[in-house]
Formats: structure tokens, C-alpha cells, sequence
């Protein structure tokens, strides 16, 4: 549990029991995720305390009266919305997708499911000119999926090397590094002054935000994926009027939406067609949570996503 600001403590808990519709997952990984930073750093309230973990992967090891799948041994992915930093978890079955055979910790589905609905919802069509702003675990995921769709052209924009390499290496047609060149100037030269179709913001800061309507074309689209913490932002919203800016909000709370994009997703990573190698950096046991937020909230190089591990046997 998150006892106060910045620390963690381990407490022993009574084993779940599963409801009828339920089962009993053991977890062998647990997602650092980036909305949950600012609860780690600013701690609970005085005198409360506060069970984070929501990107929770693992192995069925009981199941309720009710259940006929998954069945016990199976490789899920789940849908929790906290106490996903446990080594076991009590959900709804329905709440469980196969993982496939590849690691589980790179088979996070909520995350995964996050960007599988960014995309989805920004309806990116074969030959579009797309950007992405932000080349970190999130830029990721959508870059693969956008990939997926058959674009033009997909321009990815960071600030870190090693970011940009990685977006080399996963089929961008351009890196952009923004401390040496500029976005907007790279992007209309490369869509002959016209722009992009669809920009996704996809690191939650003021800068990307601004950035996206200096990107995308008049009636394209603006996909918000990052999470935006902190201080209100701000838009030049009489500009983005006048462009007729289509707005898409990339973060869901519809339970029915958040399951349907954790079954697409998992079935393109079980599947293959949505590889996830090398998008976790960076592997921690429990008693060291705190040092994974830490290096989350530091972002050293190489850095892409902190997990969780828990023994797999």
C-alpha cells in the first residue's frame, strides 16, 4: 500500500477469495503507469492510504463456481482498477484475456488497450500523413497500431536519442529530434505545406499539446494520449476553431469500451501482430516499488516502462 508520500509499504494480506464469476489470478507483472505518478509523489491524505496497480498480467490459479473460462494455468491479461501491485488478485472473469505465449510482462492489456482505443477513435485511414509526439512506452503501442492501418506517412517526435532510435527501428518515416529541428517545419515539408491528417500528443505536457495544432492539417484530427497531470493546459482555441480541429480524447472510463480494447489488443499480442519485445526497460520485485516509481518519474536513458515482477513459479 502507499502509506505516505514517495513510500510504499509491504503488507501481508488474507489470500482473495474468488466470487462465483471470479477467479483468482497469481500475478507476475504489474505495469508502472504513468497516471499514477502524481498519487506516488504527493502521497494520500493525512492518515489514509491508497492501493495502486491497474496493469496487472498472470496465471489463473483458482476459479469460481460460475466460471468455465479462463481456466486454471491459462496466461491472462486483466483489467483491475487498483491492487494490481499484489501477488494475487480476485476479478472477474470477464475481466481476463489470453496472453499468448510471450513474456506477460510485456503483455500488459490495459495499457496495450489504451492505445488499440486511441487509434480506433481516431479513425487513421490507409495513406493518411500521421505524427506522434512523444516516443516513450505510450508513442509506442500507438506508433505499432497506427502501423497497422496503412499510413503514408508516420513523423515521430521526441527529445531523447535513444526515443527516437527506438522509432527508427519500429518503421517511422522520419524522427524528429524537436531541441534541434522543428516539428511543424519538418511535417508541412513533408506534406507539401498541407499537413498532418491526424497528430497524437502522446506525452502529456504543455508543449506537445501547443505543438499539435502548429502540426495538423485544417479538418484534421488531434489525438490527446497522453495524461495530463499537473497544472491546466491551455490551447489557442480561436485558431483551433478556425482550423476546425477534430478533438479526440484518447482516455476512456466506459467499461465496455476499456474491455473491447483489451480484446482487440491481446489478441494482436498473442497473436504477434502487435510485437511488445523491448517495450519494457526496466524489472523490479516488489520491495523496490518505490525505486521504479522514482525511475519512472527520472526517465533515464533508455528508459521505456517500469514493471513489477513476481516469481512465475
Amino acid at each position: 500500500m502507499l502509506r505516505t508520500a514517495q513510500h510504499f509499504e509491504v503488507v501481508e494480506a488474507p489470500l482473495p477469495e474468488p466470487r462465483p464469476d471470479e477467479v483468482l489470478v497469481r500475478v507476475v507483472a504489474s505495469g508502472v503507469c504513468a497516471s499514477e505518478l502524481e498519487p506516488w509523489v504527493d502521497g494520500p491524505a493525512a492518515g489514509q492510504e491508497r492501493y495502486l496497480g491497474h496493469e496487472v498480467s498472470g496465471v489463473v490459479a483458482a476459479t469460481g463456481s460460475e466460471v468455465t473460462t479462463p481456466a486454471v494455468g491459462d496466461r491472462v491479461g486483466v483489467w483491475v482498477t487498483e491492487r494490481g501491485f499484489a501477488e494475487y488478485v480476485a476479478v472477474r472473469a470477464a475481466y481476463c484475456f489470453p496472453a499468448g505465449e510471450g513474456p506477460l510482462d510485456e503483455a500488459l492489456a490495459e495499457p496495450i488497450a489504451c492505445a488499440v482505443n486511441a487509434v480506433e477513435l481516431a479513425g487513421v485511414r490507409l495513406g493518411d500523413d500521421v505524427v506522434l509526439i512523444g516516443a516513450g512506452f505510450m508513442g509506442n503501442l500507438v506508433q505499432a497500431l497506427v502501423g497497422l492501418r496503412g499510413p503514408r506517412r508516420v513523423v515521430v517526435a521526441d527529445t531523447r536519442p535513444d526515443a527516437l532510435e527506438r522509432a527508427a527501428r519500429l518503421g517511422a518515416t522520419r524522427v524528429v529530434d524537436v531541441t534541434e529541428e522543428s516539428l511543424p517545419d519538418v511535417v508541412r515539408g513533408l506534406t507539401d505545406g498541407r499537413g498532418a491528417d491526424v497528430t497524437f500528443e502522446c506525452t502529456g505536457t504543455q508543449g506537445a499539446l501547443t505543438t499539435c495544432g502548429e502540426t495538423t492539417r485544417m479538418s484534421g484530427k488531434v489525438a490527446i494520449v497522453g495524461y495530463h497531470q499537473g497544472p491546466d493546459r491551455q490551447v489557442p482555441l480561436g485558431y483551433w476553431n478556425w482550423m476546425a480541429f477534430t478533438i479526440v480524447n484518447g482516455h476512456f472510463r466506459e467499461v465496455e469500451t476499456i474491455l473491447r480494447g483489451m480484446d482487440v489488443g491481446m489478441r494482436l499480442v498473442s497473436s504477434g501482430r502487435l510485437p511488445t519485445a523491448g517495450l519494457v526497460s526496466h524489472r523490479f520485485p516488489l520491495e523496490r516499488i518505490d525505486e521504479a516509481f522514482a525511475t519512472l518519474r527520472a526517465k533515464p536513458e533508455g528508459f521505456v516502462k517500469a514493471v513489477i515482477t513476481f516469481p512465475e513459479g
